[in-house]
């Protein structure tokens, strides 16, 4: 025997169907809701360093990395800046994590490594063999790359002809691989106190201002290139 349905169910399934059955309203839909936003085009600046580059000791924002940024933004320019700074990375540790880093596109390549190298009395030969590993695994990946090397000084507490080799490892590198470089990192920088932190190796705030001005005056022309 079939079953009263009750007039209460009955009620709201009806209501239901006749609801489904009115006309629909649609809300407007914006034109960044219809088109697809694009991919972005710009080009990837990638600063590949240790400490230096990862701002240690400041905030983000103030690493010369970030300063960099700020002005290409302000300037509005088709680049963006990736900070691959690691603290205490030296060349052989670069030359492991680059692979991981070269994942995503690069247009321009600014290396800066080879400090805890010299600060540790890393034989100079296995040094300039990393650092130019690193070149070569970049240019592979991306032909069309520019490669920036960031020259690199140590304490004289090394020793003088220790000093002067590493000095020069860096303006060879960048003559063999036809790189830009930027003749010293830390100029008017490294050795003035009030620049740096208690450590006397890594600059303040105040200091990773000057270090961007050293790299944007050789960056820029490629930039507008």
């Amino acid at each position: 025997m079939p079953k009263r349905v009750s007039p209460l169910i009955l009620f709201v399934v009806l209501f239901a169907v006749s609801c489904d059955q009115s006309p629909k309203s649609v809300a407007p839909v914006s034109p960044s809701q219809a088109t697809p936003t694009p991919p972005s085009t710009k080009k990837t600046i990638l600063f590949f360093g240790n400490s230096l580059t990862a701002g240690y000791g400041v905030s983000p924002i103030e690493a010369f990395p970030a300063l960099i940024g700020k002005r290409i933004d302000s300037l509005q320019l088709p680049y963006r800046v990736v900070n691959a700074g690691l603290s205490g990375e030296t060349s052989a540790g670069g030359k492991s994590r680059i692979a991981w880093v070269l994942r995503q596109p690069v247009s321009i390549f600014v290396l800066e490594l080879g400090g805890n190298d010299g600060l540790r009395g890393i034989p100079l030969a296995g040094t300039a063999t990393n650092l130019q590993a690193i070149i070569d695994s970049v240019k592979t990946r991306y032909p069309d790359v520019r490669i920036v090397l960031a020259g690199m000084q140590i304490p004289p507490n090394m020793g003088a002809d220790y000093g002067t080799a590493f000095r020069n490892l860096f303006p060879k590198l960048a003559t063999a691989n036809h790189a830009t470089l930027i003749p010293f990192l830390l100029q008017n920088v490294g050795g003035i106190p009030q620049l740096n932190q208690g450590d006397g190796i890594h600059p303040t705030a105040a200091g990773h201002k000057i270090v961007a001005e050293n790299v944007w005056s050789i960056l820029a022309p490629l930039l507008k290139n």
